[in-house]
């Protein structure tokens, strides 16, 4: 698969066997926002609950703008307390035409099986714009 999946360890969280999936993805010609809905949608579908966390443009000398989104996801719960965050997603779009998602997900709290269902809709649906290297 044209994918790239990483696992490592994660130490931000003080559990000792956490392990967290990395999913890196370039597009061209698709802009962040589509992106973020798109991939926000995707989470969804799969029963994760996601959160925009922050939202920023940023201008550059040249007069163009770059701009940065993160998503927090978090497990379902019927009260949001009870809700506990287990990934993220970073959406970076540049002036170039260019647009990176990095997903950082524990694959403990998020079964196999849903992250390759994820994997195949978001390659099946944003697969035209994704620039393989």
């Amino acid at each position: 698969m044209n994918r790239e999946t990483k696992k490592r360890k994660c130490y931000n969280t003080g559990q000792e066997n956490e392990m967290t999936i990395q999913i890196k993805k370039t597009y061209r010609g698709l802009s962040p926002g589509m992106l973020c809905d798109e991939v926000q949608g995707l989470l969804q579908k799969q029963g994760i609950v996601v959160v925009e966390t922050e939202s920023q443009t940023y201008g550059l000398p040249s007069g163009d703008t770059q701009s940065r989104t993160t998503l927090a996801l978090k497990t379902p719960a019927e009260q949001e307390k009870n809700q506990e965050e287990f990934g993220s997603v970073h959406i970076l779009g540049s002036p170039q035409d260019e647009t990176k998602m990095l997903l950082d997900i524990d694959e403990t709290l998020f079964p196999q099986e849903k992250l390759s269902a994820f994997q195949n809709d978001l390659d099946f649906i944003l697969g035209s714009y994704e620039i393989k290297w």
